[in-house]
């Protein structure tokens, strides 16, 4: 299955997600997939361990709260998870809709550190704003180039979830240790 989606065009997409689309249309609730993220504490720093698809990838505090920048910094995570879903989700419009892009996607988002470190209560804790770039070269038209961004976003898990703040649960359990999800 890896590197099943390289080098796709329109109509190896549309076989691909086909079959998908109409079970997804005849059985709504076959569609909800649960997808789950776990990490464990470092037991001596301020760190967490986040096991991803392919490595095992180490949070910790960002600079301007501490940190000495060895470790990922969990707000550069959000950014390059909203990279990775919007370059995807622009590069499977493209295909669908035959044209051809290449270029690079930039995300960046301002942050006011305050509000993290308790500093001053009326500084927001998390990002104020954040800018989605595509740099793309192509010969589409305009036209053509203003409904791949209208689709990407349309279609983009992570932007669209940033955008609509779901409801969030947040729970605390103790006595679990070595617990995982899963």
């Amino acid at each position: 299955m890896v590197g099943q989606t390289r080098g796709m065009d329109a109509s190896t997409l549309k076989d691909l997600q086909g079959p998908l689309k109409a079970r997804y249309r005849e059985d709504p609730d076959a569609a909800v997939v649960t997808l789950k993220a776990d990490g464990e504490l470092d037991g001596t720093g301020v760190a967490c361990r986040v096991r991803t698809a392919t490595a095992l990838a180490e949070a910790g505090l960002h600079p301007a709260t501490g940190g000495d920048g060895t470790q990922l910094c969990s707000g550069d995570m959000l950014l390059e998870a909203l990279v990775a879903c919007a370059g995807v989700t622009l590069r499977a419009v493209a295909t669908s809709l035959g044209l051809d892009v290449s270029g690079r996607v930039y995300a960046e988002g301002d942050l006011d550190f305050r509000g993290t470190l308790g500093v001053a209560k009326d500084a927001p804790v998390g990002f104020r704003d954040i800018r989605l770039t595509f740099d793309l070269d192509s010969a589409a038209s305009e036209d053509e180039l203003a409904t791949l961004l209208k689709l990407t976003e349309r279609y983009c898990v992570v932007l669209q979830t940033i955008r609509s703040a779901p409801h969030t649960d947040v729970q605390m359990r103790t006595g679990v240790s070595g617990a995982t999800t899963g």
